[in-house]
This record gives C-alpha cells, structure tokens and sequence, in this order.
C-alpha cells in the first residue's frame, strides 16, 4: 500500500507541478473572510497547495503518506509548518481543534468506509464554526465510466488506481450528517503545462455550526 501512495505521489507531481491549485487560492481567500487562523491539510504532499494558506498568515498542520514528499514539503515550507506522516485513515495525530481543513484530490482515491472515517475524522477536529472542504473528481470527467467497474460510481481506471466519482446523491449521502454546506463544479488547470485541458473537479463544503 505504501508503494501505491508513493507512485500517486510521483503520479501527482507530474501532473500539477509547483504552484497551488485554484481551489486552494479560492479556500483561502474564504477562510480568511471568516477569520480562521489554524488550518488543516490532510494530503499535503510536497506543500505546493500550502502557500495560499501560509501567504495569507495562517498556521498549517498537514498530514501525508509519501514519506517522500513529506521531505520534499518540510523542505519547501521550512520548520514552521507541522507534517504527520501517516495514512488519513490513522486520524487524528493531534488533539488540535481547527478552524478549518483542505483537502484537495485525495477522498476519490479511498474506499467507502476509508471515505467515512475520513470525513467523520475531518468534522471531529473541526470547531465549532469551522469550515472543511474537499475537492474531488467529477462524474463529467472523461475517465468517468471507463476501466473495470469495481462498484457504483468506483472504477479502476488503470491498474492500481481506483477512483470514486461522486454525484450529488452521494455527496448528499456522505456529507450530509457532517455539516454540508453546498458543492458544486469546479475546473482546475495543469498550470505548468502549456496547453493543457481542465480537470473537471467537485469542491464540497461544509460548515460546523456554533454550539
């Protein structure tokens, strides 16, 4: 398993190169309307979606499975920025109540219950009037329905990679106990490749009501 997730690394890298993802500059930008200040990044990588968050003065904690790009990210961001290593499935590393979580092309890649737990784990360390968002691929997107069907809506879409493609019943269906406060389409660009077409993504929000 830990191979898989250092070959999505390489896999990722190659695909989205150094700069943050437009969902990450758009998240930030929320956040800090709403005035968070601790946020946490399950699935960091090597940091490129940090930036947005750190520019912008907040506090990032992330958690990251590639032992390689952990490196790669404590390199990038420097000493101030806490990484856990380990698998999202192993949350929490901390006892930290965030003000908010990112999470950016990772819960596509995980499988029913994985996805349930990370989402219930995600809303467990949010406070009360935090805010998390995930994006995810979309059924819009061209490998939708191709590969080997695993179940609905999961397919291997080459070897080794299976990816959940979610609609609006089942973001309704797995989000809806934690707080859902909308999701809708979004285009992310492969910004270091000249020319390349959007990937069609989800971003899903949700809000923690104030107790």
């Amino acid at each position: 398993m830990t191979e898989f997730w250092e070959t999505s690394f390489q896999a990722k890298k190659a695909m989205w190169g150094d700069l943050p993802a437009d969902s990450a500059i758009l998240a930030s930008k929320l956040f800090s309307e709403r005035g968070y200040r601790h946020v946490l990044i399950p699935g960091i990588g090597y940091g490129r979606n940090a930036s947005p968050f750190l520019a912008a003065g907040m506090i990032v904690t992330g958690i990251e499975i590639s032992e390689t790009a952990v490196g790669m990210a404590k390199a990038s961001l420097g000493a101030g920025v806490t990484i856990h290593h380990g698998s999202v499935a192993a949350m929490p590393f901390d006892d930290t109540q965030y003000d908010a979580v990112f999470s950016f092309a990772l819960i596509h890649l995980l499988d029913q219950a994985e996805r349930a737990k990370f989402i219930a784990s995600c809303f467990a360390q949010l406070r009360p009037g935090g805010t998390m968002i995930f994006t995810t691929i979309a059924e819009t997107a061209p490998m939708f329905g191709k590969g080997i069907k695993i179940s609905e809506r999961l397919y291997e879409t080459m070897p080794g990679v299976r990816l959940f493609f979610y609609d609006a019943e089942s973001i309704t269906q797995e989000f809806g106990s934690q707080g859902l406060e909308r999701f809708y389409p979004i285009s992310e660009p492969a910004k270091h490749v000249s020319g390349s077409s959007n990937k069609d993504f989800l971003w899903i929000q949700c809000h923690k009501n104030d107790m």
